[in-house]
């Protein structure tokens, strides 16, 4: 009877830490995408783009047809939602994921569902062969994980009705794990599954897991090593997946009325999904740090702009109420000129009486000396140069008072609301989500 309440601790101390891993990535998706609050619409308003965490890890798995996707499917979900068979049952892609209630979405559903997949539109056919399963099992880490069971792939004459190369690439694109699984029974060099693994390799070689699948049919374990053998020496011709320390373990659906003595590791599948899920749970919230840190710089970048662009427009105004101001000297000069010439001394002394007269010759002195220095036949031109030297300073004046834009004060206000909002609220919720994390490996006293 003891084994049983340790059974049952241990069976809720998992369900725990994958209510831990969810409840994690789902608080750090809110932070995101928070329709006010959220980092993504504050980086948008600083011409940033950033993309929310994903609430589950995508697992692909692929490889030939009767290879076992489906039925390892079924097995981790603990649940029959994908058919099963020697034939080519699986002829699009589906979408297996947890959910509320037992469910089955078509194509556009399926879109909806993940807008991050809508580019698959892009490739001619596919949305008519997509579909979604929702199951209710919470199973393993099946919470946390969306599976992507796609085509069985053939070669041959075998015509897709859409570019099933190209579609397993993209979303390959867009998986934490690529599962690729080899059938020992005739179809594990097939040609199109190769191909298609080594233009993957190019660029998710870190993702890619590869097993052999249906172990307890492939005979002795002698039959087993040949088969490994010949796929393995398959793969090593192929530029890119001649790596050091292959590995390739054996894996079988286990069947209580059908008992095998092949070594069987698919609990090392498990604990490759499990190990991603936690390495994702770690970059989410690291990748949640630095967006703040990315958030927080771009609004000191833009205030110091803005501090740039309020001195820039000082000195533009500075500059502009200069060449103003010699702008409007030179025809109050002119104006002066005018007048002085056109007037005679006694109408000026008569005007301004005696004190009054000598105090202006006194400050118009100058303006005399210089139309002496002026040749008389020279007159008109240099006056004419005058008023377009007057012209020429105002324009320049005009030109020298056009200012960027600066913030007012209620968006200065709200910039620095938002850096100590991401700064003090969404770094101290990290920390928090960090605790959590941590709490499910390490004891109290090591977090302190």
């Amino acid at each position: 009877m003891a084994g049983k309440p340790r059974q049952r601790n241990a069976a809720n101390a998992e369900r725990s830490a994958v209510s831990a891993g969810e409840r994690i990535l789902r608080e750090c998706h809110s932070l995101y995408g928070h329709p006010e609050t959220g980092l993504v619409n504050i980086a948008s308003k600083l011409e940033l783009q950033l993309l929310p965490p994903r609430k589950k890890i995508n697992v692909m798995l692929m490889g030939n047809h009767s290879a076992g996707k489906s039925s390892f499917i079924n097995w981790y979900v603990e649940e029959h939602i994908q058919r099963t068979g020697v034939a080519i049952e699986t002829q699009g892609f589906t979408f297996v994921t947890s959910g509320r209630k037992r469910e089955s979405l078509t194509g556009n559903a399926t879109l909806h569902l993940y807008p991050h997949f809508k580019a698959l539109q892009q490739i001619e056919g596919v949305s008519e062969y997509l579909n979604t399963e929702i199951s209710t099992s919470k199973q393993k880490k099946f919470s946390l994980v969306t599976f992507i069971d796609t085509p069985g792939l053939v070669d041959g004459d075998m015509k897709y009705p859409f570019d099933v190369d190209q579609a397993i690439l993209w979303l390959g694109e867009l998986s934490e794990l690529v599962f690729v699984f080899f059938d020992p029974m005739g179809q594990a060099l097939c040609k199109r599954t190769l191909n298609i693994v080594e233009r993957l390799n190019e660029t998710q070689g870190d993702r890619i897991r590869f097993y052999l699948s249906k172990a307890d049919e492939a005979g002795s374990e002698s039959d087993r090593q040949r088969v490994m053998m010949q796929i393995v020496q398959e793969l090593c011709k192929r530029p890119g997946l001649n790596k050091c320390g292959f590995d390739m373990p054996t894996i079988y659906i286990p069947l209580p009325n059908k008992p095998s003595r092949c070594v069987n590791q698919i609990e090392e599948v498990c604990r490759t999904i499990e190990k991603t899920i936690s390495q994702t749970v770690q970059n989410t919230l690291n990748q949640l740090e630095r967006d703040c840190e990315l958030i927080a710089i771009s609004v000191d970048n833009r205030l110091e702009q803005d501090n740039m662009a309020a001195v820039h427009n000082r000195k533009a105004q500075s500059k502009g109420c200069l060449f103003g101001l010699l702008g409007l000297l030179v025809p109050t000069f002119l104006l002066v000129s005018l007048v002085l010439g056109n007037l005679s001394g006694d109408m000026i002394r008569a005007v301004l009486g005696d004190n009054g007269t000598e105090t202006l010759q006194v400050y118009m002195g100058p303006v005399s000396t210089f139309w002496a220095l002026i040749p008389s036949e020279l007159v008109v031109y240099v006056f004419f140069a005058l008023a377009i030297l007057s012209l020429v300073l105002i324009l320049i004046a005009r030109l020298s008072f056009r200012t960027t834009s600066t913030l007012t004060k209620k968006q200065k206000r709200k910039l620095l609301e938002q850096r100590e909002f991401v700064q003090e609220v969404v770094k101290l919720k990290k920390r928090q989500l960090y605790e959590e994390y941590l709490r499910q490996s390490v004891g109290e006293h090591d977090l302190a």
